[in-house]
């Protein structure tokens, strides 16, 4: 049984960082690509960041690039969000996702097999 599980997430002013980290189980973890996607209130899913199952590959949306950091350390099955300079508009759950894969990184909802269940990150003004 495959298991993801979100921590990390929390209220932070704007200007401030978060580190959200994403454990896995039930999988050999450097099989999979994993992402982290965000969902705010009203709006549809969207991808914040990927990376393939070395870490050598790396994958950010425009507006995170230069702010938010992907890793994964692969003895320990887990992946991290490294989130600087956090705005308002960065205020959404977070969720990890998991997809067996040697080559690509999928950059939408689809690609991936497996969620966590989400953490919310909100970032006040």
């Amino acid at each position: 049984q495959v298991q993801l599980i979100e921590s990390g997430g929390g209220l932070v002013q704007a200007g401030g960082s978060l580190r959200l980290s994403c454990a896995a189980s039930g999988v050999v973890f450097n099989n999979y690509a994993m992402g982290w996607f965000r969902q705010a209130p009203g709006k549809e899913r969207e991808i914040v960041s990927a990376i393939n199952w070395s870490g050598r590959r790396t994958y950010y949306v425009d507006s995170v690039k230069g702010r938010f950091t992907i890793s994964r350390d692969n003895a320990k099955n887990t992946v991290y969000l490294q989130m600087n300079s956090l705005k308002p508009e960065d205020t959404a759950v977070y969720y990890c996702a998991a997809v067996f894969t040697s080559v690509n990184i999928p950059d939408t909802p689809a690609g991936y097999d497996y969620w966590g269940q989400g953490t919310q990150v909100t970032v006040s003004s």
